[in-house]
């Protein structure tokens, strides 16, 4: 798996550097694990490259833990809808927009 190189930014340093990497690959996803989810996203929602991480996370399909403030899951929903065509919110070709 090629390395995330926005973790070496020569002008920025992400938030997690200083955390126990522990911290963003929670074990379930219920109880303590929620917890430690929050944790983690709040790390992230602090981070300078947090929508470097994100997109790296979805481009290389990883499948573990909390990268640029995302889930497993909320990557994985995210990738399906890219893959169906579009973002919440976004109008599809040929449909007027809500309003």
């Amino acid at each position: 798996m090629p390395s995330p190189r926005f973790l070496w930014h020569p002008l920025h340093r992400p938030a997690c550097r200083s955390e126990d990497p522990e911290l963003f690959f929670p074990v379930g996803g219920s109880g303590p694990a929620l917890v430690q989810i929050a944790e983690a996203k709040a790390v992230c929602a602090r981070c300078p490259l947090r929508r470097e991480c994100r997109e790296w996370a979805v481009g290389q399909g990883e499948d573990a833990g909390v990268w640029g403030g995302l889930t497993e899951e909320e990557r994985r929903s995210r990738s399906r809808r890219d893959a169906a065509g579009g973002r919440p919110g976004a109008r599809r070709a040929g449909r007027p927009a809500d309003g």
